[in-house]
């Protein structure tokens, strides 16, 4: 079989920054991101997928930088529209969003697989990277807080992840089977990288389906993983919070005790380069560089950094 592609297990914000930087520096015909599903909520009688969107729209070249969402200069009177309506409004979906909703909602009514569907979109805004869900059933991350079980989106935009996480469920996950091509990825990928993603709610959900962690764990390819742990914080996001309230160290480390079955090599910020020596005797090379990623420069340096520590990997 030959081993060419880079496939990177991704969802949110900083796995799109990441990616921004991997096409800096290898081949975009060569990765395939495998994102997050778990995420995707009905809204207005639409099915909306924030982190297809928001790879989709930063590789693109569209996403609202201030925002790291939605597309950049949109306009919201279809919003405003169905606020008169007498409708939630809560999670902010601008006009141009609005249209890409509506089209991946109608195709999928039609019988089209969600992978079918994300593959016309990145086509139709000119992304260079193949893109696929992990799984083209429906599979809806909950959150149990103390105030009971919230569908994730509840938790995260309309609570502002200010709950205690006590439990993350994956609803449909047992019936749920990885899109056909994510798991042909991943078999014939020459590296697997897990971008800098909250480890239970990004990623989580991708490992979390059936035979999905076995393929990553039984890949030839090496596999990389970025820390979105800094200094004990999340750069962006619920994950330092995550780490504490489900009994994981606030740090690298509990970051790679998650993935010790899986990662060769764990990437982590100069910062915490103290922690270098534990990372390294859970089997892992722990590879110190710069992970905040500030610039255009520093996510082509990263990125670069992570296909080297790879090289000679076996």
């Amino acid at each position: 079989m030959c081993r060419q592609g880079l496939v990177v297990l991704a969802g949110g914000v900083g796995a799109a920054r990441f990616l921004g930087g991997l096409v800096r520096v290898a081949p975009p015909e060569t990765v395939t991101a495998v994102v997050n599903t778990g995420d995707d909520i009905e809204l207005h009688g639409l099915t909306v997928c924030p982190d297809l969107d928001i790879i989709v729209y930063t590789l693109a070249g569209i996403v609202d930088a201030d925002r790291a969402w939605g597309i950049g200069g949109d306009t919201w009177n279809g919003l405003s529209m169905l606020e008169k309506l007498g409708h939630d409004t809560w999670f902010r979906l601008g006009d141009r969003d609005l249209a890409v909703h509506i089209h991946r909602t109608e195709r999928l009514r039609q019988g089209h697989t969600l992978e079918q569907v994300t593959e016309e979109i990145r086509t139709a805004l000119g992304v260079p990277i193949r893109v696929v869900p992990m799984t083209n059933a429906p599979v809806r991350t909950h959150i149990e807080t103390d105030d009971g079980v919230l569908p994730f989106q509840e938790y995260f935009v309309q609570r502002g992840a200010r709950d205690t996480v006590r439990r993350v469920i994956f609803r449909g996950i047992e019936q749920a089977a990885p899109a056909p091509s994510a798991l042909e990825a991943i078999r014939s990928a020459r590296a697997v990288l897990i971008a800098p993603s909250n480890p239970f709610v990004s990623i989580g959900p991708i490992l979390s389906l059936p035979g999905m962690r076995d393929a990553v764990a039984r890949t030839r390819a090496p596999v990389a993983a970025v820390s979105p742990i800094i200094a004990g914080s999340a750069v962006k996001g619920p994950a330092a919070r995550m780490l504490e309230s489900l009994g994981h160290d606030v740090s690298v480390l509990g970051v790679a005790r998650l993935y010790r079955d899986l990662v060769d090599v764990m990437v982590m910020d100069r910062q915490d380069r103290a922690l270098q020596p534990g990372v390294e005797e859970l089997g892992m090379r722990a590879v110190v560089a710069d992970t905040l990623l500030a610039t255009p420069e520093k996510k082509r340096r990263l990125a670069k950094t992570v296909l080297a520590a790879l090289e000679g990997v076996t």
